[in-house]
């Protein structure tokens, strides 16, 4: 039993109290999370047994759009670098190679100034993804994957480019992680 100095009180209680609390909240904590269901999450992949690699060569381009499946192949490298969960390897060395092909790239405009002058375009992209063993096997196949983003026209033809590249860069971006979500959580 303690005395406080400032009140002069008993303090057994509190200190009693407070050495309970201090050994059942962790315990408590621990009975939640394990209650719960708790895990770690963003380790597990949905990927076939004994794919841990991948390789993603350079997409393939069916376009008139020249360079186009570079900001393709780029965002599916950044996409499944920066998750960890499966290594991004060269094709040599994969377990499984995701092959893209960019079938098809247009855009259109979708509105226009006082004048009839266009102010924005829809840029839209089409890709088939197949997911191969390093035998060949296919594993998985998507056909026709769409995006689409919308650009402003600027009186710079520069500025132009420049806006219709950041669009196509944000659909290889958003295609991807479609992909990426695809193989973790709903393969």
């Amino acid at each position: 039993m303690g005395v406080n100095k400032m009140t002069g009180r008993r303090v057994f209680g509190q200190v009693a109290s407070f050495r309970i609390m201090k050994t059942l909240c962790p315990v408590f904590l621990m009975m939640i999370f394990v209650g719960c269901g708790y895990r770690m999450v963003g380790k597990e992949t949905h990927l076939p047994p004994g794919i841990s690699s991948i390789a993603i060569p350079t997409f393939k381009n069916r376009t008139h759009e020249p360079g186009i499946e570079i900001p393709f192949t780029k965002a599916f490298l950044k996409e499944l670098i920066q998750d960890r969960r499966i290594r991004v390897v060269s094709r040599e060395e994969g377990d499984a190679v995701l092959e893209g092909v960019v079938k098809s790239y247009e855009f259109y405009s979708v509105s226009y100034d006082q004048f009839g002058l266009v102010l924005e375009y829809r840029a839209i992209a089409v890709v088939d993804l197949t997911l191969r063993k390093r035998g060949g096997e296919v594993i998985w196949k998507e056909n026709d994957l769409t995006e689409t983003r919308t650009f402003r026209v600027s009186s710079s033809p520069a500025i132009t480019e420049s806006n219709k590249n950041i669009a196509l860069a944000e659909i290889g971006r958003l295609m991807a992680g479609r992909v990426r979500n695809r193989f973790f959580y709903n393969f």
